[in-house]
């Protein structure tokens, strides 16, 4: 495992933005396609699926941008997710892109078993915080419980796309 290309860009460079934007849109259309199944929002989790790499390659900013742009931007194209499970998903979203942002800075390597930690960590977190604002555990649980294929995508997906993109962007 060794060492590779991640960044951290500031919110004064005009590729934040960009990138932040690429992102924005894969998780737009992640989800549409992912829609087409039966349950598939709830099973494979596709609006987090490019957070998780915008925050691992190119840093807290872009992977906070992506996360909280997401799933407002679907919830007002689509109305999915609903207006009443914004506040869960954009605090998930926003947990993710740290865990992922803080774990790619402080070990600088792309690994399964460092993207198993951050889905595990922020899925945790946001668990967490989903019981405490619903009072429903097993709403808070949803994800573990129907999203495996989900988070398995991110974990196994998340690692493929991030060797891709590793020495390319």
């Amino acid at each position: 495992m060794e060492a590779v290309k991640l960044h951290s860009l500031s919110l004064k460079e005009s590729r934040t933005y960009l990138f932040a934007a690429l992102f924005v849109v894969g998780n737009i259309v992640l989800p549409q396609l992912f829609h087409l199944i039966p349950q598939g929002g709830f099973i494979f989790l596709p609006i987090y699926f490019f957070t998780l790499i915008g925050a691992y390659k190119y840093g807290l900013r872009v992977g906070l941008l992506t996360a909280l742009l997401s799933p407002v931007v679907n919830s007002l194209l689509f109305g999915m997710p609903a207006v009443a499970a914004l506040p869960v998903l954009l605090v998930k979203s926003s947990l993710l892109a740290v865990c992922a942002a803080l774990v790619a800075k402080r070990y600088q390597k792309v690994s399964v078993l460092l993207l198993l930690g951050v889905v595990v960590g922020y899925q945790l977190m946001g668990s967490l915080f989903e019981w405490a604002y619903t009072g429903s555990l097993q709403a808070a649980l949803q994800d573990v419980r129907m999203g495996i294929p989900g988070l398995l995508l991110q974990i196994v997906g998340g690692y493929a796309v991030l060797r891709l993109l590793i020495n390319r962007l």
